[in-house]
Protein backbone atom coordinates (compact mmCIF):
# COMPACT_ATOMS: atom_id res chain seq x y z
CA UNK A 1 0.00 0.00 0.00
CA UNK A 2 1.67 3.17 -1.22
CA UNK A 3 0.78 6.50 0.38
CA UNK A 4 1.25 9.73 -1.56
CA UNK A 5 1.98 12.83 0.53
CA UNK A 6 2.03 16.18 -1.24
CA UNK A 7 3.91 19.24 -0.01
CA UNK A 8 7.32 17.62 0.44
CA UNK A 9 9.57 19.53 2.79
CA UNK A 10 6.68 21.36 4.42
CA UNK A 11 6.16 21.49 8.16
CA UNK A 12 3.44 18.84 8.32
CA UNK A 13 4.53 16.74 5.35
CA UNK A 14 7.99 16.25 6.86
CA UNK A 15 6.64 14.91 10.16
CA UNK A 16 3.89 12.95 8.43
CA UNK A 17 6.36 11.04 6.26
CA UNK A 18 8.38 10.13 9.37
CA UNK A 19 5.22 9.00 11.18
CA UNK A 20 3.97 6.85 8.31
CA UNK A 21 7.35 5.25 7.66
CA UNK A 22 7.65 4.46 11.37
CA UNK A 23 4.44 2.46 10.96
CA UNK A 24 5.98 0.52 8.09
CA UNK A 25 4.08 2.32 5.34
CA UNK A 26 5.73 2.92 1.94
CA UNK A 27 5.52 6.66 1.25
CA UNK A 28 6.10 8.77 -1.83
CA UNK A 29 6.35 12.48 -1.07
CA UNK A 30 6.00 14.95 -3.92
CA UNK A 31 6.98 18.56 -4.29
CA UNK A 32 5.95 21.09 -6.88
CA UNK A 33 8.22 19.61 -9.57
CA UNK A 34 6.47 16.24 -9.45
CA UNK A 35 2.96 17.46 -8.64
CA UNK A 36 2.21 21.12 -9.34
CA UNK A 37 -1.09 22.14 -7.77
CA UNK A 38 -1.06 25.34 -9.81
CA UNK A 39 -1.56 23.12 -12.88
CA UNK A 40 -4.64 21.04 -11.95
CA UNK A 41 -5.02 19.61 -15.47
CA UNK A 42 -1.76 17.70 -15.00
CA UNK A 43 -2.66 16.17 -11.65
CA UNK A 44 -4.54 13.10 -12.89
CA UNK A 45 -1.66 11.84 -15.01
CA UNK A 46 0.91 12.43 -12.29
CA UNK A 47 -1.09 10.63 -9.60
CA UNK A 48 -2.17 7.79 -11.87
CA UNK A 49 1.47 7.03 -12.65
CA UNK A 50 2.04 6.46 -8.92
CA UNK A 51 -1.29 4.72 -8.21
CA UNK A 52 -1.27 5.25 -4.43
CA UNK A 53 -3.80 3.64 -2.13
CA UNK A 54 -4.04 6.82 -0.04
CA UNK A 55 -3.43 10.45 -1.01
CA UNK A 56 -2.72 12.99 1.74
CA UNK A 57 -2.65 16.58 0.53
CA UNK A 58 -0.69 18.91 2.77
CA UNK A 59 0.30 21.35 -0.01
CA UNK A 60 -1.43 24.74 -0.20
CA UNK A 61 -0.99 28.42 -0.81
CA UNK A 62 -0.77 29.50 2.82
CA UNK A 63 0.29 33.12 2.25
CA UNK A 64 -2.77 34.52 4.02
CA UNK A 65 -2.10 38.16 3.19
CA UNK A 66 -0.87 37.42 -0.32
CA UNK A 67 -4.09 35.56 -1.14
CA UNK A 68 -6.03 38.81 -0.70
CA UNK A 69 -4.48 40.31 -3.84
CA UNK A 70 -4.38 37.12 -5.93
CA UNK A 71 -7.44 35.16 -4.91
CA UNK A 72 -7.90 33.54 -8.34
CA UNK A 73 -4.43 32.00 -8.25
CA UNK A 74 -4.89 30.87 -4.65
CA UNK A 75 -8.22 29.31 -5.60
CA UNK A 76 -6.48 27.20 -8.23
CA UNK A 77 -4.12 25.71 -5.65
CA UNK A 78 -6.38 25.59 -2.60
CA UNK A 79 -9.62 24.76 -4.40
CA UNK A 80 -9.48 23.47 -7.97
CA UNK A 81 -6.40 21.31 -7.43
CA UNK A 82 -7.95 19.72 -4.33
CA UNK A 83 -10.95 18.77 -6.44
CA UNK A 84 -8.65 17.27 -9.07
CA UNK A 85 -6.86 15.20 -6.43
CA UNK A 86 -10.18 13.98 -5.03
CA UNK A 87 -11.40 13.05 -8.51
CA UNK A 88 -8.33 11.02 -9.41
CA UNK A 89 -8.45 9.36 -5.98
CA UNK A 90 -11.97 8.21 -6.80
CA UNK A 91 -10.87 6.97 -10.22
CA UNK A 92 -8.08 4.78 -8.85
CA UNK A 93 -9.85 3.70 -5.65
CA UNK A 94 -7.61 5.68 -3.30
CA UNK A 95 -8.73 7.35 -0.10
CA UNK A 96 -8.22 11.12 -0.11
CA UNK A 97 -7.21 13.28 2.86
CA UNK A 98 -6.73 17.04 2.66
CA UNK A 99 -5.73 19.66 5.20
CA UNK A 100 -7.83 22.74 5.85
CA UNK A 101 -7.86 25.63 8.27
CA UNK A 102 -9.53 27.54 11.10
CA UNK A 103 -9.80 30.46 8.65
CA UNK A 104 -12.97 28.91 7.18
CA UNK A 105 -14.71 30.54 10.19
CA UNK A 106 -15.27 34.26 10.68
CA UNK A 107 -14.29 34.18 14.36
CA UNK A 108 -17.50 35.73 15.67
CA UNK A 109 -18.59 32.75 17.76
CA UNK A 110 -17.99 33.15 21.50
CA UNK A 111 -16.97 29.54 22.12
CA UNK A 112 -14.94 26.88 20.29
CA UNK A 113 -16.02 25.91 16.79
CA UNK A 114 -17.21 22.34 16.25
CA UNK A 115 -17.39 20.51 12.95
CA UNK A 116 -21.15 21.15 12.94
CA UNK A 117 -20.70 24.94 12.81
CA UNK A 118 -21.32 26.59 9.48
CA UNK A 119 -18.18 28.07 7.86
CA UNK A 120 -18.19 31.74 6.94
CA UNK A 121 -14.67 32.78 5.89
CA UNK A 122 -13.75 36.46 6.06
CA UNK A 123 -10.54 36.25 4.01
CA UNK A 124 -9.57 35.13 0.51
CA UNK A 125 -7.41 32.41 2.03
CA UNK A 126 -10.36 31.09 4.03
CA UNK A 127 -12.65 31.20 0.99
CA UNK A 128 -10.22 29.25 -1.18
CA UNK A 129 -9.65 26.62 1.48
CA UNK A 130 -13.38 26.22 2.01
CA UNK A 131 -13.79 25.68 -1.73
CA UNK A 132 -11.20 22.93 -1.47
CA UNK A 133 -13.25 21.28 1.26
CA UNK A 134 -16.35 21.43 -0.92
CA UNK A 135 -14.57 19.92 -3.92
CA UNK A 136 -13.00 17.17 -1.81
CA UNK A 137 -16.46 15.71 -1.30
CA UNK A 138 -18.12 13.69 1.45
CA UNK A 139 -16.09 10.52 0.86
CA UNK A 140 -12.84 12.32 1.70
CA UNK A 141 -11.23 13.15 5.04
CA UNK A 142 -10.91 16.87 5.74
CA UNK A 143 -8.67 17.88 8.65
CA UNK A 144 -8.93 21.46 9.89
CA UNK A 145 -6.10 22.67 12.07
CA UNK A 146 -4.73 25.98 13.36
CA UNK A 147 -1.64 27.92 14.46
CA UNK A 148 0.78 25.25 13.25
CA UNK A 149 4.39 25.07 14.47
CA UNK A 150 7.12 22.47 14.17
CA UNK A 151 10.77 21.68 13.61
CA UNK A 152 10.62 22.08 9.83
CA UNK A 153 10.31 25.37 8.00
CA UNK A 154 9.51 28.88 9.22
CA UNK A 155 6.84 29.31 11.89
CA UNK A 156 5.92 31.59 14.78
CA UNK A 157 8.00 29.73 17.38
CA UNK A 158 11.19 30.15 15.36
CA UNK A 159 10.32 33.81 14.77
CA UNK A 160 9.73 34.49 18.46
CA UNK A 161 12.98 32.77 19.46
CA UNK A 162 14.87 34.96 17.02
CA UNK A 163 13.19 38.09 18.38
CA UNK A 164 13.81 37.08 21.98
CA UNK A 165 17.50 36.75 21.19
CA UNK A 166 17.55 40.52 20.63
CA UNK A 167 16.88 43.25 23.15
CA UNK A 168 13.97 45.19 21.66
CA UNK A 169 10.37 45.03 22.89
CA UNK A 170 7.94 42.63 21.22
CA UNK A 171 4.35 43.55 20.41
CA UNK A 172 1.80 40.80 19.76
CA UNK A 173 -1.95 40.96 19.35
CA UNK A 174 -4.10 40.06 22.34
CA UNK A 175 -7.48 39.96 20.59
CA UNK A 176 -7.03 36.86 18.40
CA UNK A 177 -7.54 33.56 20.19
CA UNK A 178 -6.71 30.08 18.94
CA UNK A 179 -5.15 26.71 19.71
CA UNK A 180 -1.43 26.32 18.97
CA UNK A 181 -0.89 22.99 17.19
CA UNK A 182 2.32 21.08 16.67
CA UNK A 183 3.09 19.26 13.46
CA UNK A 184 4.33 16.06 15.07
CA UNK A 185 1.12 15.64 17.10
CA UNK A 186 -1.04 16.54 14.11
CA UNK A 187 0.82 14.00 11.97
CA UNK A 188 -0.16 11.17 14.33
CA UNK A 189 -3.88 11.91 14.01
CA UNK A 190 -3.72 12.52 10.26
CA UNK A 191 -1.99 9.16 9.84
CA UNK A 192 -4.67 7.44 11.96
CA UNK A 193 -7.51 8.97 9.95
CA UNK A 194 -5.83 8.18 6.64
CA UNK A 195 -4.95 4.56 7.40
CA UNK A 196 -8.41 3.88 8.80
CA UNK A 197 -9.97 5.68 5.79
CA UNK A 198 -12.40 7.61 7.97
CA UNK A 199 -14.34 10.18 5.92
CA UNK A 200 -15.71 13.45 7.21
CA UNK A 201 -14.56 16.76 8.66
CA UNK A 202 -12.29 16.70 11.71
CA UNK A 203 -10.87 19.49 13.83
CA UNK A 204 -7.41 18.54 15.08
CA UNK A 205 -5.51 20.88 17.41
CA UNK A 206 -3.52 20.58 20.60
CA UNK A 207 -5.47 21.20 23.80
CA UNK A 208 -5.64 24.69 25.23
CA UNK A 209 -6.38 28.15 23.84
CA UNK A 210 -4.47 31.42 24.06
CA UNK A 211 -4.06 34.74 22.28
CA UNK A 212 -0.89 35.36 20.28
CA UNK A 213 0.34 37.59 23.11
CA UNK A 214 -0.24 34.81 25.65
CA UNK A 215 1.43 32.24 23.38
CA UNK A 216 4.54 34.39 23.06
CA UNK A 217 4.53 34.87 26.83
CA UNK A 218 4.53 31.08 27.23
CA UNK A 219 7.49 30.75 24.85
CA UNK A 220 9.34 33.40 26.84
CA UNK A 221 8.42 31.73 30.14
CA UNK A 222 9.71 28.33 29.01
CA UNK A 223 12.97 29.80 27.69
CA UNK A 224 13.61 32.04 30.67
CA UNK A 225 13.27 35.27 28.69
CA UNK A 226 12.08 38.57 30.11
CA UNK A 227 8.26 38.67 29.95
CA UNK A 228 8.27 42.43 30.46
CA UNK A 229 9.63 42.86 26.93
CA UNK A 230 6.36 41.49 25.48
CA UNK A 231 3.54 43.99 25.01
CA UNK A 232 -0.11 43.27 24.14
CA UNK A 233 -1.69 45.27 21.30
CA UNK A 234 -4.96 45.22 19.39
CA UNK A 235 -5.13 43.92 15.82
CA UNK A 236 -6.26 47.38 14.73
CA UNK A 237 -2.96 48.80 16.02
CA UNK A 238 -0.72 46.62 13.83
CA UNK A 239 1.67 48.76 11.78
CA UNK A 240 1.56 48.13 8.93
CA UNK A 241 -1.97 46.68 9.03
CA UNK A 242 -2.52 43.15 7.73
CA UNK A 243 -4.31 42.96 4.35
CA UNK A 244 -6.28 39.85 5.36
CA UNK A 245 -8.71 39.87 8.29
CA UNK A 246 -8.00 37.28 10.97
CA UNK A 247 -10.72 35.54 12.99
CA UNK A 248 -10.84 36.90 16.53
CA UNK A 249 -11.76 33.42 17.76
CA UNK A 250 -10.46 30.38 15.90
CA UNK A 251 -10.46 27.85 18.73
CA UNK A 252 -11.45 24.46 17.30
CA UNK A 253 -13.28 21.80 19.32
CA UNK A 254 -12.04 18.33 18.29
CA UNK A 255 -15.51 16.84 18.79
CA UNK A 256 -15.60 14.58 15.72
CA UNK A 257 -12.22 13.03 16.53
CA UNK A 258 -13.34 12.29 20.09
CA UNK A 259 -16.59 10.79 18.80
CA UNK A 260 -14.52 8.25 16.84
CA UNK A 261 -12.71 7.23 20.01
CA UNK A 262 -9.60 9.25 19.22
CA UNK A 263 -7.25 10.09 22.06
CA UNK A 264 -7.29 13.68 23.26
CA UNK A 265 -4.43 15.81 21.98
CA UNK A 266 -1.91 16.80 24.65
CA UNK A 267 -1.79 20.39 25.95
CA UNK A 268 0.07 22.77 23.67
CA UNK A 269 2.40 23.74 26.54
CA UNK A 270 3.83 20.20 26.65
CA UNK A 271 4.30 20.06 22.88
CA UNK A 272 5.90 23.50 22.94
CA UNK A 273 8.38 22.37 25.59
CA UNK A 274 9.41 19.45 23.41
CA UNK A 275 9.78 21.66 20.35
CA UNK A 276 11.85 24.25 22.20
CA UNK A 277 14.21 21.51 23.40
CA UNK A 278 14.69 20.32 19.83
CA UNK A 279 15.26 23.83 18.52
CA UNK A 280 17.88 24.39 21.21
Amino acid sequence: MTILVTGRGGMLASDLVVELEARGMPVISTGRRELDLSAPDDIAAAVTSIRPSIIINTAADTDVDGCESREAAALTVNGTAVGALANVAGDIGAHFVTLSTDYVFDGKKSGPYTEADRPNPASAYGRTKLRGEELAGESSTIVRTAWLAGTHGPNVVRTVLRLLAGDSSLRFVDDQRGSPTFARDLAVVVADLALERIPGVFHVTNAGAVTWFEFVQEIARQTGADLNRIEPIASADLDPPRPAPRPANSVLDNAAWRSKGGAAMRPFEAALSELLAELG
